[in-house]
């Protein structure tokens, strides 16, 4: 059995067009959808006790007193039914195909990180020859692959063997359970056919705030898994502020923002992770 957990947290009106997707996805094998609710306030809780009217799949689980998304999606596996966990968000959507192709790629692996689509609900036009992009892997620190937790599948015995998502991060959870797979002998792939469309932050405040969060993790997994091989990427990190600073009076341009936008803020939030617990990571 299938359980796809869906961790949300006042996740309307986007929580709808999710559970729309995922109802209408089509797999060969028994599977269900759990909704791990962390204490919502709008209508997200009503909005599943509506689904579950219409659609045996879906289920409501409790997750009001756990905090951060990496222990909403523990309690959502701990209410799971099934030997395979899928992982998405619910402000997402997942394209047709996805459960299958998850469960086809773990026939031959215990991880298959699943690729995004970040133009069509983002009011975005892709480029000639611009595929999907894929989880984050070799691009932000140049150590071992990794699936981002809003696609992901795992087999449930890797997925309890190593405790699941570690609570105590409130970002970059996917790439430490990730990277602790693959140190403890998991493999990973990561699965082209199984694509979901991510729905960004908008406007430049909104997106520079949530890679500060992001970056904030950079020095964490540093200090983690520094003995396993992962390095400083010192000269990276000096050209990037360099170009950001130069760079600055493109800021002009409307459509150069969200970049700016993004990696100011991952190298910004890993600045001011590395001057809070004293360990250098640019």
């Amino acid at each position: 059995m299938i359980s796809v957990i869906v961790p949300v947290r006042n996740g309307m009106p986007w929580l709808k067009e999710q559970l729309r997707a995922l109802t209408a996805q089509e797999c060969c094998t028994s599977w269900e959808i759990v909704v791990a609710d962390n204490d919502s306030t709008d209508e997200s809780r009503s909005e599943v006790q509506e689904w579950m009217k219409r659609c045996s799949l879906v289920r409501l689980v409790d997750a009001s007193h756990v905090r951060g998304p990496g222990a909403t999606r523990n309690v959502g596996a701990g209410e799971a039914w099934g030997d395979v966990l899928a992982f998405c968000d619910a402000d997402d959507v997942v394209q047709p195909g996805w459960l299958a192709a998850h469960l086809v790629a773990l026939a031959e692996a215990d991880i298959s990180a699943g690729v995004f689509d970040p133009w069509s609900l983002n009011r975005r036009v892709a480029g000639p020859g611009q595929a999907y992009v894929p989880p984050p892997a070799l691009g932000l620190f140049g150590f071992l692959p990794a699936a981002g937790s809003g696609n992901l599948a795992m087999r449930r015995h890797a997925f309890d063997a190593l405790g699941g998502f570690d609570e105590d991060l409130m970002t970059g959870e996917d790439f430490d359970l990730s990277w602790r797979a693959q140190v403890a002998g998991y493999h990973l792939v990561t699965n082209d056919d199984a694509v979901i469309a991510r729905r960004d932050q908008q406007g430049f405040g909104a997106v520079f705030r949530r890679y500060v969060d992001y970056g904030r993790c950079g020095p964490v997994l540093y200090r983690r898994f520094r003995s396993d091989g992962l390095q400083r990427q010192l000269r990276l990190a000096g050209k990037t502020w360099l170009w950001l600073v130069l760079s600055t009076p493109l800021l002009v341009q409307p459509r150069f923002r969200d970049r700016w936008a993004r990696l100011a803020g991952w190298r910004a939030g890993c600045l001011l992770e590395s001057m809070r617990s004293h360990v250098l990571f640019l």
